[in-house]
């Protein structure tokens, strides 16, 4: 990976892209762009990013630490389903009501602070399945006696709660020994690096990254797919973001701010999933397995670039109905439609810029489309396609694929 590592992020993808023929058409995100659906929702849902907190911290460096952990264990999308099943919630939702609930219980004068480094080094599967409020059992019938269920170790759960057990006791571990109270610091020292290495003004975004995913296993989203490296780093990517959001409307934080608007997108399952139903994504002539993994969806693509029909209160108080399983990816398969998702994104960017007023008139857009389309950047379109996902009936219904045994997305 060379000294740059959002050019690495941008040029690997692409390349994998392109050597998995994934196909992404200039007339097919100027559709999407100007399709009453994106441009009835941007501005609205685009600003929808779910990092409010309702918690008191007692210093900046603890909120710090939370929205680093919270960011460390942004995952479980593959475990979508059964987390529903047990929960009500998605994966989103019950990592940061987890982290949420560990900091809570730190707080309340107990022994144990899950969220410092040596906290984080010896917490057990017990605690988090508590914290989560999940069972790691699976049910199945007695083999001898009739109509007695016994419940065995196993599941998607236990999985799950092991990976989060997995990623925090090997991060406490390097905290520890690198002599680091907790997550918050360390990426403190990674944001103040990064303003020595810009000489004044904002972090250098390059260098804070690549302090992060070096040191942090959890942090570290990367593969090698046929011989060639691919760099994601969803995690890393979204906790700057995060923090800019956090931080940076406080003129006296003692918190360096990047400006994360140019980023890379912090590509999971979501965001190539949303582009391939919303017909950015063209899988036609990728290999086999991929090519056909959305093949069953029944999703008219024109009902989906409509605006949204309105919902009546009666309609939108009804329980969500639980989401159905998409299809199930290898590693190889998930990374390089997360790949093609990132530089769709960047394309979208360009494209959206590079719009005249006569194209976006006669596609029959709002007339003040030109003038927010222009100031777009690529963290709203992260936004936008991570929001909208849950902001409509039809698109909740949309397949996304998944992936397990994963700590990346």
């Amino acid at each position: 990976m060379s000294r740059k590592i959002c050019q690495s992020i941008r040029e690997s993808c692409r390349a994998l892209r392109m050597a998995s023929n994934v196909k992404i058409e200039r007339s097919s995100i100027e559709r999407l762009l100007l399709s009453p659906s994106f441009t009835d929702s941007f501005q609205r849902v685009s600003k929808s990013h779910g990092l409010a907190f309702p918690l008191q911290f007692p210093s900046v460096v603890s909120e710090l630490n939370l929205l680093s952990t919270l960011s460390l264990l942004n995952f479980a999308s593959g475990y979508r389903v059964p987390l529903h099943e047990q929960t009500g919630r998605g994966a989103w939702d019950n990592i940061r009501a987890l982290v949420f609930s560990l900091y809570i219980t730190s707080s309340s004068g107990t022994d144990a602070d899950f969220l410092s480094a040596k906290g984080m080094q010896a917490i057990g599967a017990q605690t988090i399945a508590e914290q989560l409020h999940v069972s790691m059992h699976e049910e199945r019938p007695h083999e001898s006696i009739p109509g007695v269920i016994v419940g065995e170790l196993g599941g998607p759960m236990h999985q799950l709660v092991q990976l989060i057990v997995r990623v925090l006791n090997e991060t406490g571990e390097v905290l520890v020994k690198a002599g680091y109270p907790d997550l918050g610091t360390f990426i403190l020292e990674a944001l103040k690096s990064g303003g020595k290495a810009a000489k004044g003004g904002s972090p250098d975004v390059d260098t804070v990254l690549e302090q992060i995913v070096k040191a942090i296993p959890g942090f570290r989203d990367m593969a090698v797919i046929d011989g060639q490296p691919v760099y994601c780093f969803k995690k890393a990517l979204f906790l700057l973001c995060a923090v800019e959001i956090r931080f940076g409307s406080s003129k006296s934080s003692s918190i360096p701010i990047p400006i994360t608007s140019s980023l890379p997108v912090f590509s999971d399952n979501v965001l190539p999933s949303m582009l391939v139903h919303l017909g950015v994504l063209d899988l036609s002539s990728a290999s086999a397995p991929l090519a056909s993994a959305f093949s069953d969806d029944s999703a008219d693509l024109e009902k989906l670039l409509a605006k949204a029909e309105p919902r009546g209160e009666v309609i939108a108080k009804l329980p969500r109905e639980l989401p159905e399983e998409g299809p199930a990816l290898n590693i190889e398969q998930a990374y390089i439609l997360r790949a093609a998702a990132i530089d769709a994104c960047e394309m979208m960017l360009e494209i959206a810029h590079s719009l005249d007023a006569s194209t976006v008139q006669a596609s029959g857009a709002p007339p003040d489309t030109l003038e927010w389309m222009k100031k777009m950047t690529l963290q709203e379109i992260d936004m936008w396609l991570w929001a909208v996902a849950k902001d409509r009936p039809d698109y909740r219904r949309l397949k996304r694929f998944s992936l397990r045994d994963t700590v990346m997305f």
